[in-house]
């Protein structure tokens, strides 16, 4: 697998994954998902973390991040 550094072109996506447990698990989400189309994924940033609220207590955790990959 090349290194990203060494490579003439990397792509980088935005997407948010969500979880009803943590934003660890957001974000494993978010990963595991975009994996599932795209190959070769070298980095994740952590751009921002939400999440949703009922009756006092979060219910949702929401992590939007950066994937990149190498272009081939």
């Amino acid at each position: 697998m090349p290194d990203r550094l060494d490579s003439n072109a990397v792509k980088i996506i935005e997407i948010m994954g969500v979880s009803t447990k943590s934003y660890e698990e957001a974000v494993d989400h978010a990963v595991a998902k975009a994996a599932e189309s795209i190959n070769g994924i070298t980095n994740v940033e952590i751009i921002k973390q939400t999440a949703t609220v009922r009756d006092g207590n979060v219910v949702r955790y929401e992590a939007t991040v950066k994937l990149s990959f190498v272009v081939r």
